[in-house]
């Protein structure tokens, strides 16, 4: 498994790189790993809102179908539109090429409460 250290975390296995206000936002080497071959994946339009801990999306796998939580509040200014075509992407790369949304934070918001690296692995390694 890889835990990138410029990443922060969360509880349900997004991951999140602020780069000067836009998030960008994905699932992590664990989560694919526990989904199995990913063949699906649905994303919110840019212009619309997400709200930090609600649903934006859903990733279907041959196993489950699993909704994904937003990290952070703001509006979806880019979403990755190669994985409508090839979800797999997810499997393959969820940390470069399988990034899903980019995310303009709310002025109030940031990442500080999301689990880094280590605690993310550590909280992985225990479930």
């Amino acid at each position: 498994m890889k835990y990138p250290d410029d990443l922060r975390y969360t509880k349900d296995h997004e991951w999140a790189r602020n780069e000067n206000g836009i998030v960008t936002v994905g699932i992590t080497d664990f989560a694919q790993d526990q989904l199995g071959d990913i063949v699906y994946i649905e994303l919110p339009n840019v212009g619309d809102p997400v709200q930090k801990g609600h649903a934006f999306g859903v990733v279907e796998s041959v196993k489950a179908v699993s909704d994904l939580y937003s990290p952070i509040s703001g509006e979806v200014v880019k979403i990755n539109q190669t994985l409508k075509d090839s979800p797999e992407m997810l499997n393959q790369d969820p940390y470069d090429a399988g990034w899903m949304i980019h995310v303009k934070m709310n002025e109030n918001e940031t990442l500080n409460d999301l689990m880094d690296a280590s605690m993310y692995q550590k909280f992985c390694e225990e479930s």
